[in-house]
């Protein structure tokens, strides 16, 4: 099968979690998970479940893996927590469950980031893979990273990630 026919093949609706990781943050200021929910929606994919998370890894995790034993949920959106300061700890509570890791993602989206903001780019632990059969995709908490993990690497590939954990 040609390469463009492998990768026509796809989910054209993905149901997604999205969850932001934050000790301050609340749904009304919470501009990165409404970012996500709206470039989500405006693609065509379904967000069954949105919530704000203390960045405490027991919980992430905790969380992450009882959306990943959803049947409903084909893909989870973490973001924040994927820095270097003490409380950061969402690349260690996701990172840890991931059956599968998809190591492009992280080093996409740095080497995407240092185009933006330069030398800070490696301070990011964005990080992706494959838990349970879902798809998970942790990233950075700015609006300004979440922009570009979404629009330059998830979403052009949400819908053939899904299709390829389903169709095996």
């Amino acid at each position: 099968m040609a390469e463009r026919e492998h990768r026509a093949r796809r989910v054209e609706s993905v149901a997604c979690a999205v969850i932001t990781v934050s000790d301050s943050r609340t749904v009304e200021t919470d501009a990165s998970g409404k970012l996500m929910r709206e470039r989500l929606e405006a693609q065509g994919h379904r967000v069954c479940a949105y919530e704000i998370i203390p960045d405490e890894p027991t919980r992430v995790r905790d969380r992450v893996l009882a959306l990943c034993d959803d049947a409903a949920i084909q893909a989870v959106l973490v973001t924040g927590g994927t820095g270097l300061a003490p409380r950061d700890t969402t690349f260690e509570a996701i990172s840890e469950i991931l059956d599968k890791q998809l190591a492009g993602f992280g080093e996409l989206f740095r080497s995407l980031s240092f185009e933006q903001v330069g030398s800070a780019a490696m301070l990011s632990r964005a990080t992706g893979g494959v838990c349970r059969a879902t798809l998970v995709f942790s990233m950075p908490g700015s609006t300004d990273a979440v922009a570009l993990a979404l629009d330059r690497l998830i979403l052009p590939e949400l819908g053939h990630l899904a299709w390829l954990l389903v169709s095996h």
